[in-house]
């Protein structure tokens, strides 16, 4: 029984890759007229579509507002009934409609024209009503549905939603859109918070910092550690620069050699230099640079290399970084 499951899911699985790869390779300057008009568009990019469609156009619709083309899905049903009141004529319309005869599709034709709406379609049928009058016709026809009947949606709406996050792509790509405009629509989610949250966001500041100077003794320097809990503290001279740092492994490694903590100068055994970062460095790139040195927590300098902060992988974890 399961092996038949599983020959399905194989069938359709190739079913499919061959729809997608059947429209990379009919491609041409249909898809390019349509980059045009969506990149030039002064408004939004209003998706529409019904069924099976209006769900690949919500999904649509998302991608091309987070990528930097400003969009929303209307439901041709409602439009209607009064949301084509959404529509301006400044913006493009992105209709799906697999036959190209979705009658509440069509029923806004006339009102599109007046407008003077740009048209983009998706069909399988250039020689449909929407296909004849779309501005550009975007071909979505598959050979055959994936379905073992050939009646549900399957093949189609995934060519669908491949050539709708093409169009989404090369428009990013065409305006530079970059990671930091992808996290201020984002500012909620896992991504936003790692691609805008700054080390000063999360450091320790203030009485909370672990500092000891030159002249402490390993003892001072294991006491100022426990009281602050980030498993290290900042070395500083008379003017509050960091000369180094002396973490948790430092006393290990001191201790398998006996060394008096008691009248031993932590300046001999500390770390010189010590990795640092700046306030205003993304709390992402702290994170990049502790993997990469294998360390739990890190000193924050400012342009003097005066510690001002300080954090631990832990509190990158609490903030959602990790």
């Amino acid at each position: 029984m399961h092996s038949s499951f599983v020959a399905s899911a194989q069938r359709v699985i190739a079913i499919e890759t061959k729809a997608i790869q059947a429209m990379q390779a009919r491609l041409d300057s249909a898809f390019e007229k349509a980059c045009d008009i969506l990149f030039n568009c002064k408004g939004k990019v209003v998706v529409s579509g019904m069924g099976k469609s209006g769900h690949v156009g919500h999904k649509i619709a998302a991608t091309l507002a987070s990528t930097g083309t400003p969009s929303f899905f209307m439901h041709p049903g409602e439009a209607n009934h009064g949301d084509l009141g959404m529509l301006s004529e400044n913006d493009v319309l992105l209709a799906i409609s697999n036959s190209g005869e979705t009658v509440e599709l069509i029923n806004l034709l006339p009102v599109l024209k007046r407008l003077n709406v740009p048209v983009i379609a998706m069909t399988n049928s250039k020689t449909s009503t929407l296909g004849r009058y779309a501005d550009v016709v975007l071909d979505i026809s598959v050979a055959e549905e994936a379905c073992s009947l050939g009646l549900a949606p399957t093949s189609s709406t995934t060519v669908t939603l491949v050539l709708g996050d093409a169009l989404a792509i090369a428009l990013l790509d065409a305006r530079g859109f970059t990671s930091d405009d992808f996290a201020l629509s984002h500012p909620g989610g896992s991504l936003g918070r790692k691609l805008l949250l700054k080390v000063s966001d999360i450091m320790l500041t203030g009485p909370e910092l672990p500092i000891v100077k030159t002249t402490a003794t390993v003892s001072d320097a294991l006491l100022e550690i426990s009281r602050k809990g980030l498993g290290m503290t900042a070395i500083v001279d008379d003017h509050q620069v960091m000369q180094g740092i002396f973490t948790d492994g430092d006393l290990r490694r001191i201790l398998d050699a006996k060394v008096d903590i008691h009248a031993t100068c932590v300046a001999q055994i500390m770390t010189r230099g010590g990795k640092t970062i700046g306030e205003e460095e993304l709390a992402v790139e702290a994170l990049n640079l502790m993997e990469m040195y294998k360390i739990s927590a890190l000193m924050v300098v400012d342009d003097n290399h005066i510690p001002i902060g300080a954090f631990n992988m832990h509190m990158l974890l609490k903030a959602g970084v990790l």
